[in-house]
């Protein structure tokens, strides 16, 4: 399935644009940009040249508040071989009508187009990723799969499939880019770049799938690591607490000492609270019903998520989507993000 859709004369060097949207995460934009720059650098020639594209015009800050003025707006961007779409926070309520034709008019003269971190929201919104394998961030998975359940959504640190490409943000970024090098110009420049920025050489396909909960939770116990990765995938329909611990051939009591020893909780907990996570990804990122979002978190009834929630919150599910909601619109613009605060972490 990984197609790199490298350019038809590599030796004349490949050219990219990153196209920003303010509050972009500066970690997966220059995961994308540096690993050009190392390429050029060690390979001692221009392999790549790149651009940074803004949805109109003016400086873009990202998330860290550094701001810049980029090359071009989505008006006057030239073609080029790859487009990046990079963006975080709200990438699911992004407005770039002009970014949109620029985008287009390149995939008919042959580009490849990507998105790191939230960006995958944008593109699919577009229709610019139907029929193709796709991951995002990973708290955004879950709203990303009830808003687009028609596409392959994969929980992989990134996915590579024909002409289009897609990171789950951060260093993610820097594998696919890794992957990308490897395909235009060969392992060995790949592997210079990997050690010039002291990163793993490419990561084996097999540690795509377990890689980013490892990552994400710090979790170092094999059993416990296990059990979570059965929560997060069997979040709608409940698992009981002892049925996990027969799938993983433990007794309760020994899932439950891991559980202390490793996360200082226990395994009930960390279900309930991971559950309420995702609830508030789908609260912030989709437009389901709250009764629909109970269902879909394993919670019984609305009136039982609700009450869950307060718990923990300090708010209704209603007040916290009434006030996201009123957020948006007071920081809404053509091309502009609200705010890119994220969920409470379990």
């Amino acid at each position: 399935m990984a197609d790199t859709s490298p350019h038809p004369d590599p030796d004349a060097g490949i050219s990219f644009a990153i196209l920003v949207f303010p509050g972009f995460p500066m970690m997966a934009f220059s995961s994308v940009v540096e690993p050009l720059r190392a390429a050029n650098v060690l390979a001692g020639k221009p392999c790549y040249s790149w651009i940074t594209v803004g949805v109109g015009d003016g400086r873009v800050a990202a998330s860290n508040g550094v701001d810049f003025a980029p090359d071009h707006s989505a008006r006057t961007a030239p073609a080029v071989d790859r487009i990046v779409v990079c963006s975080g926070g709200d990438a699911d309520h992004l407005v770039a009508g002009d970014a949109l034709v620029w985008i287009r008019k390149s995939l008919r003269a042959g580009a490849s187009i990507g998105a790191v971190a939230d960006a995958a929201f944008f593109l699919a919104r577009a229709g610019l990723l139907d029929g193709h394998a796709c991951t995002l961030h990973w708290s955004s998975q879950s709203a990303f799969a009830e808003a687009f359940p028609e596409l392959d959504m994969r929980r992989d640190l990134y996915v590579i499939d024909r002409k289009r490409f897609t990171s789950a943000g951060g260093v993610a970024s820097l594998d696919m880019m890794l992957e990308m090098i490897a395909g235009d110009y060969g392992a060995a420049l790949a592997a210079g770049v990997a050690e010039w920025y002291v990163h793993s050489p490419l990561r084996a396909s097999v540690d795509r799938k377990m890689m980013p909960l490892r990552l994400r939770t710090g979790i170092r116990d094999e059993l416990v690591l296990s059990a979570v990765a059965i929560m997060e995938d069997e979040v709608e329909d409940r698992v009981s607490m002892s049925a996990l611990a027969r799938r993983l051939g433990v007794s309760d009591d020994k899932l439950e000492r891991a559980f202390r020893q490793e996360l200082r909780t226990v395994p009930s907990a960390y279900y309930r609270a991971l559950r309420l996570r995702r609830a508030t990804d789908l609260l912030m990122h989709s437009t389901l019903r709250i009764a629909e979002i109970a269902l879909s978190c394993g919670f019984e009834s609305a009136s039982s998520f609700s009450r869950a929630f307060k718990d923990r919150f300090g708010h209704t599910p209603s007040e916290a989507r009434r006030s996201r909601t009123g957020h948006r619109r007071a920081a809404r613009a053509p091309g502009r993000i609200a705010g890119s605060e994220g969920p409470d972490a379990a």
